[in-house]
């Protein structure tokens, strides 16, 4: 029976990825990939001879639908984003959406996410989180921070380093 698999990717060392992850995207007849180039890397390294397809936030709505026949159809899919678990701040939710509205079985393996070493590495208290993501760049970004100020858990938040390196030079 087809099903779409959500497989986390190692965030940085190629190492990190599980064996049950490896099993899988041999096995898919598919993979879907954030960005078909950096997958391929993780492939190779890997010994991975898949077919590949391109799955992004750019297309993935365009897509979703094609997908979702595919599935039906048989074929069974492995989602991977470039580093981590797919939904997670990358493409992803929308697919497992529709997935769970057409009754296709969606499993999603355990693997990296860059949100829980950050927070048990930086010392701050682990027992109660909120994760953000990404804020809004501009619109709507003082006001959630403020929203946020009254919350007394810990607050993660993701951002590109390409941006905190341009917003310290301004």
């Amino acid at each position: 029976m087809a099903r779409l698999y959500i497989v986390p990717t190692p965030i940085g060392n190629l190492e990190d990825i599980t064996l049950r992850a490896i099993r899988i995207l041999k096995e898919a007849d598919l993979v879907l990939a954030e960005d078909t180039r950096k997958t391929l890397i993780l492939l190779r390294h890997c010994g991975i001879e898949n077919k590949l397809s391109s799955h992004h936030a750019f297309n993935e709505h365009k897509s979703v639908h094609a997908v979702i026949e595919r599935l039906q159809g048989g074929t069974t899919i492995a989602l991977v984003s470039d580093a981590g678990t797919p939904g997670i701040s990358d493409p992803g939710f929308l697919l497992v959406r529709e997935c769970i509205k057409e009754n296709i079985t969606v499993e999603c393996l355990p693997g990296p996410t860059a949100l829980i070493p950050a927070l048990v590495n930086s010392g701050l208290p682990c027992d109660r989180f909120i994760f953000e993501g990404f804020l809004p760049h501009k619109k709507g970004r003082q006001t959630r921070l403020l929203k946020l100020a009254e919350e007394e858990a810990t607050l993660i938040f993701y951002e590109s380093p390409h941006r905190l390196i341009s917003g310290a030079r301004s």
